[in-house]
């Protein structure tokens, strides 16, 4: 691996010339365990295609002197909608790994939200940050592991946990175990150091999925016991079904996360941002909903926030930004986008956040097929 620059390079103007420099600085195993989906990778490129399929619409000569890209979620203030989503293993692309993230969306007034699965321990990460970050949180061995992880990271400083329930069964992308991708000894997950992995006794032809990774899997009930007893609110992650996010709302959950993992669980799920306005519909105007999968541009944070998100989650970027200039590229990477994100906003006639609505996207006329926009 190269060493880090620690600087922006020159003619990076976007999140995708960070994706294409990270290919200089990050070993092939490794590079393909992050960009890499499973299966085919349809769910991963479907992902970013779906952004290409809601051309937007402009308005013209708005007062728009005072805009800001200000919002709130979960009753916290935030300078823009961009948020960091959960990624696992940072430690792979930099050796101060989330701390480093960390430090950089403080820089860029983001909001990160920190894996489980990260290299060093989240109140080293808490530290390092001196900014607004959540926790996402994976069940444990038991409900009182994963309660006991959850009033950690409470204590630690972070504001919310984000529950992902849409991963219970682990694989490597098939990409990356073509290119011999082993995560390294010293790469084990910190905070769970001391946390011994579940060992469920299985009887002789049993199935390893089935009896194995789902009889250990948490359900609704579960997830019910930690909204109840959790000390942050939880929003629940890994959300397609518009039912699923009405369930979730109910059981007591903060809010929702649409989201396919990245295109890294169930080849052949549809588009994150193809479900978002379903599951907005289901919840209602007020509940909590946050989209993850796809976002690379400021124009596509106005065409979640149009479809009914409150705000987004970038992952795979952050980790090229890391890759290229430490602290300084994840911090990059976040103001490129809000740059676009303002620019496209302006353009599109929306002075604040709120102002971004359906009217935000170009409706066809009836019986009339939108073409693709490129």
């Amino acid at each position: 691996m190269k060493a880090k620059l620690e600087r922006i390079p020159p003619a990076v103007i976007t999140a995708a010339d960070y994706a294409r420099l990270a290919a200089e600085h990050i070993p092939e195993p490794i590079r393909a365990y992050i960009d890499g989906g499973s299966g085919d990778e349809r769910t991963l490129a479907a992902n970013t295609a779906a952004f290409a399929r809601r051309p937007l619409m402009n308005r013209v000569l708005r007062d728009l002197a005072a805009g800001s890209t200000a919002t709130r979620v979960l009753d916290t203030p935030l300078a823009h909608p961009i948020m960091l989503a959960p990624v696992a293993h940072h430690g792979l692309v930099h050796g101060d790994a989330e701390c480093a993230t960390a430090a950089g969306a403080a820089a860029a007034d983001a909001l990160m939200v920190v894996s489980t699965l990260a290299s060093r321990t989240l109140e080293e990460i808490a530290a390092a940050g001196d900014g607004t970050q959540w926790f996402q949180l994976y069940w444990q061995d038991s409900r009182a592991g994963t309660l006991a992880l959850a009033e950690r990271a409470a204590r630690a400083g972070y504001g919310a946990l984000v529950f992902t329930a849409d991963a219970p069964v682990a694989h490597v992308p098939e990409r990356a175990v073509r290119a011999g991708f082993a995560l390294p000894p010293e790469l084990s997950p910190a905070n769970l150091a001391s946390t011994p992995a579940p060992r469920r006794a299985l009887e002789p032809g049993a199935s390893v999925v089935f009896q194995g990774f789902m009889g250990d899997a948490p359900r609704w009930d579960d997830v019910a016991w930690l909204a109840a007893r959790s000390p942050l609110p939880v929003l629940l992650k890994g959300v397609l079904h518009a039912d699923d996010a009405v369930r979730a709302i109910d059981a007591g959950l903060a809010g929702v996360i649409v989201s396919n993992h990245g295109g890294r669980t169930l080849d052949g799920l549809p588009a994150s941002l193809d479900c978002l306005a379903a599951v907005r519909a289901a919840v209602g105007a007020t509940a909590t909903v946050l989209l993850d999968g796809g976002i690379r541009r400021g124009s596509d944070v106005v065409i979640a926030l149009a479809l009914g998100a409150d705000a987004v989650l970038v992952g795979r970027p952050q980790l090229h930004g890391l890759a290229v200039a430490g602290a300084l590229g994840v911090a990059h990477v976040v103001r490129l986008i809000r740059e676009e994100l303002e620019l496209a906003m302006a353009l599109a006639g929306c002075a604040t956040i709120a102002d971004i609505d359906a009217q935000a996207l170009f409706t066809p006329a009836p019986g009339e097929v939108p073409r693709t926009v490129c």
